[in-house]
C-alpha cells in the first residue's frame, strides 16, 4: 500500500505531474486510484488524456461531481413523474389498487401481443414472472429494513398497493414493469408525455428511454464517472436518437458525448410542462464548462464533441430561450 508521499512521488517520477504542497489535500481528497486512474483516460482506457499538470486531473474531477450534481434531482425528477404517469393509466385498467390485481390487469402484454406457447409468449412470460420475483424481494428487503410505506400494509396482514411497491423499485426494475405492461397502458402514458406517434407506435419508446437514463442515474448513484458517456451499458436504441434529432431538427446525434444525454433529459422535462427546469439546468451545463478551462484543448474537444452548441442552440429554440450568453463557456 502506497503512502500518500510516495503516490505524490510516482505522479511526479512517472507521469510527469508533480503534486504541489498546496495539492497535497486535493490528492488526498479524490484519491489517485478513483481520481488520477480514474479520470487519466476518456470512454477507454487505452484513450488517455495528456495531462501537463495535476491541478487538470482536479479540474476534471470537480467538473464531473458537479456535473453529477446537476443531473441526479433532475432525473429524481423524471423517475418519480414517470411512475406517477404509469400509476394513472394502471387506474384506468385495473379493477383496484392491490399488486396482485395490476399483475392480472396490467402486466399483459406477453398475452396481448403472442400466441400462447410460442417462444415469443414464453420469453415474455418468463420476464413477468422475473419481475414479480423482483418486486417481491425488494418489498421483503424493505419490509426488513423498517421502511414505514411497507410495514404499515405488512403488519396489518394486508395486501400491498401498486403506489407503494412502486417505491420500492429501482428505475431499471421500473423499466421492465412498463415494458411489461399492456399496449392500453403503454399508449396511454405515450400520450400523457406527448411523444411522437410516428415513432412511439407501440408505446415502447418511453422503456427504451428509461434504460437510456438507467445507466447514467446509477453511475450517479455510485459515484461513477460520467463525464465522458463511459457509463453506457448498451448501444443507445436507434429511435432514442431518432426522436432528438426529430424534435430539434438537428442530424448525427451522438450518445458518445454527455451532451446527448442533457438532450435526453431537457426534451423530456419539457413534455413533462418543466420548462423552467429545463431553462437552469442548460444554464448550469454551460456555465460548468469554465472549470474545464484549463484543460488540454484535444481533451476538451473530446469531452464536448463538435455539437455542443449546435445542440444548445436546439434545445433553446424548443424552449424558447436565449442561451447565447454562456455559449462563451463552450
Amino acid at each position: 500500500m502506497y503512502s500518500l508521499k510516495d503516490l505524490s512521488e510516482h505522479l511526479n517520477t512517472k507521469h510527469n505531474l508533480p503534486v504541489q504542497e498546496n495539492q497535497i489535500q486535493d490528492l488526498r481528497n479524490i484519491g489517485y486510484y478513483h481520481g488520477y486512474k480514474g479520470y487519466r483516460f476518456i470512454r477507454k482506457a487505452g484513450n488517455l488524456i495528456n495531462f501537463t499538470a495535476f491541478g487538470q486531473i482536479v479540474d476534471l474531477n470537480n467538473f464531473d461531481m458537479q456535473l453529477k450534481g446537476l443531473f441526479y434531482p433532475n432525473l429524481m425528477f423524471i423517475e418519480n413523474a414517470l411512475k406517477s404517469y404509469v400509476l394513472e393509466a394502471i387506474s384506468n385498467e385495473c379493477p383496484d389498487e392491490k399488486l396482485n390485481s395490476v399483475y392480472i390487469h396490467a402486466l399483459t402484454h406477453y398475452k396481448d401481443n403472442f400466441q400462447i406457447g410460442s417462444n415469443n409468449y414464453k420469453k415474455e412470460f418468463k420476464k413477468r414472472m422475473d419481475l414479480e420475483m423482483k418486486i417481491n424481494s425488494a418489498l421483503i428487503r424493505d419490509y426488513m429494513q423498517g421502511k414505514d410505506f411497507i410495514n404499515h400494509y405488512y403488519n396489518q396482514d394486508r395486501e400491498i398497493p401498486i403506489w407503494a411497491a412502486f417505491e420500492s423499485l429501482t428505475l431499471g426494475e421500473f423499466g421492465t414493469f412498463y415494458s411489461c405492461s399492456g399496449e392500453k397502458i403503454r399508449t396511454e402514458v405515450s400520450k400523457t408525455l406527448k411523444l411522437p406517434s410516428n415513432l412511439d407506435s407501440d408505446g415502447f419508446l418511453l422503456a427504451d428511454i428509461i434504460f437510456c437514463l438507467k445507466d447514467l442515474r446509477n453511475a450517479i448513484a455510485h459515484n461513477g464517472i460520467i463525464f465522458d458517456t463511459r457509463f453506457a451499458n448498451a448501444k443507445i436504441p436507434d429511435r432514442v436518437v431518432k426522436l432528438i434529432e426529430q424534435e430539434l431538427k438537428i442530424n448525427n446525434l451522438n450518445f458518445d458525448y454527455i451532451i446527448a444525454y442533457i438532450a435526453l433529459v431537457v426534451y423530456v422535462l419539457n413534455n413533462m410542462g418543466e420548462r423552467k427546469r429545463c431553462k437552469s439546468f442548460i444554464n448550469e451545463f454551460l456555465t460548468l464548462h469554465g472549470i474545464l478551462k484549463n484543460l488540454p484543448k484535444d481533451c476538451k474537444m473530446k469531452i464536448e464533441g463538435t455539437q455542443e452548441k449546435l445542440i444548445v442552440s436546439a434545445l433553446g429554440n424548443l424552449l424558447k430561450v436565449d442561451f447565447s450568453k454562456n455559449l462563451q463557456y463552450l
